[in-house]
């Protein structure tokens, strides 16, 4: 399986998804235009990933700002990474980002722990 990287645009972020170290990063903006595009290669990788994962995998999420499609492919995301849990002893963490005085972003990241179950740790940039 081979490693994931992106290099970030003005529109689209950074991602870095790393099978050797469970360690999983996207960040930057993402208003990409099309965001199924953008975001499928991500969750087709994280399928295979899923089959024979890291005991630990590690997502950090640190984007400034994204728009309501990336919103949908990133709880998305997330969901693949709850799949990753059927596995045993398999552990994963979202390192969830925000500027200090983004309150909306910190909000997000705690809707989407809801709604996906996973263990999220909480950051200020």
């Amino acid at each position: 399986m081979e490693n994931l990287k992106i290099e970030g645009t003005k529109q689209s972020p950074f991602v870095d998804f790393n099978h050797t170290t469970g360690f999983l990063e996207i960040s930057g903006r993402s208003i990409p235009e099309n965001s199924f595009e953008f975001y499928n290669p991500l969750l087709e990788w994280l399928m295979e990933y899923a089959q024979n994962p890291k005991s630990k995998t590690t997502l950090k999420i640190y984007l400034e700002y994204f728009n309501t499609s990336s919103s949908k492919y990133i709880l998305e995301v997330l969901k693949k990474l709850k799949e990753i849990l059927k596995s045993p002893g398999a552990e994963v963490q979202v390192d969830w980002y925000y500027d200090e005085d983004d309150d909306e972003m910190l909000e997000t990241g705690e809707d989407y722990e809801d709604v996906t179950g996973l263990n999220f740790e909480y950051h200020q940039a």
